[in-house]
C-alpha cells in the first residue's frame, strides 16, 4: 500500500498512462486507513475515463467525489467545481486531485495554483512506458516540462505506471523499471514505486523492490472483470 504524505496529492500525466486508476487507488487505499478522503475529478477536457464516473463505487467507499460540472456528459467545459475552494482547506478530509491528461488538463489546475502553493503538496508524474510519446524517458521528462509549466506547479514524485492493459506480465513491469529510474533521474526527482495488478504484484514481490499492488477500477467497454 501506498501512504498520503502530504494534504494535497495531484497526481498528472500523459493521456492514457493509468492516472486515473492509480487516483482512484490511492483514494480507496487511505479510505481503507479510516481517514477521511476526497478524490477530487479535474478531468475537464476529456470525457472518458474521468474519476468521477465511478462516484457511486467510490461513496459507498466513504470517499467524497467532487466532480466537474459537466461530468457525466460529452461536452467539454473548463469549469472548475465551486467544491474545489471547500475541500482545499483540508477540512473534508485528504485531498487526492485527478488531473487532465498532458499540459492542456493541467491548464485548468494552473486556475488553482496560487492557492495550492500556499499549502502542503505533493505532485505526482504518472508515467507508463508503452505509451506513445513518453515511450523513452527524455519525451517523458519533456512532457512533464509542459504540465508543470501549464499548471505552474512543480512535481514532486515519479510513479512508474508501465503496463499493456490485460496484455502485461511480470516481465513487461521488470523491463521499465530501467526506463522508471532513469526518468526520475533526468528529472530530479524520487521514484516513489512501480505499480502493477494484485495478481502481478504478488510474483514480483521476490524480484523487485517498491511495487504498489493495485487493483483495476478503470476499464474501456471490451475489458473483461479479469483485466
Amino acid at each position: 500500500m501506498m501512504h498520503l504524505k502530504k494534504k494535497i496529492t495531484i497526481v498528472c500525466g500523459h493521456y492514457g498512462c493509468g492516472k486515473t486508476n492509480f487516483s482512484i487507488n490511492l483514494a480507496v487505499d487511505h479510505a481503507r486507513e479510516g481517514k477521511k478522503t476526497v478524490l477530487v475529478d479535474m478531468d475537464l477536457v476529456n470525457p472518458y475515463f474521468r474519476s468521477s464516473d465511478y462516484r457511486k463505487e467510490l461513496e459507498q467507499m466513504g470517499i467524497t467525489v467532487v466532480a466537474p460540472v459537466y461530468a457525466g456528459t460529452t461536452l467539454d467545459v473548463p469549469a472548475i467545481p465551486a467544491q474545489v475552494d471547500a475541500v482545499l482547506d483540508g477540512q473534508d478530509g485528504d485531498v487526492i486531485f485527478d488531473v487532465g491528461g498532458d499540459d492542456a488538463g493541467a491548464t485548468v489546475l494552473g486556475r488553482l495554483s496560487e492557492k495550492i502553493l500556499q499549502l502542503d503538496y505533493e505532485m505526482i508524474y504518472v508515467i507508463n512506458r508503452f505509451r506513445t510519446f513518453t515511450s523513452d524517458p527524455q519525451q517523458a521528462t519533456v512532457l512533464l516540462r509542459e504540465i508543470e509549466a501549464a499548471s505552474r506547479l512543480r512535481a514532486t514524485a515519479v510513479v512508474n505506471n508501465s503496463h499493456l492493459k490485460n496484455l502485461t506480465t511480470p516481465d513487461d513491469i521488470l523491463d521499465s523499471l530501467e526506463y522508471a529510474h532513469k526518468t526520475a533521474e533526468l528529472l530530479g526527482l524520487p521514484l516513489l514505486c512501480s505499480t502493477a495488478t494484485r495478481n502481478i504484484a504478488e510474483k514480483l514481490s521476490s524480484v523487485a523492490e517498491s511495487i504498489y499492488p493495485i487493483s483495476v477500477y478503470v476499464r474501456s467497454p471490451w475489458e473483461t472483470e479479469n483485466t
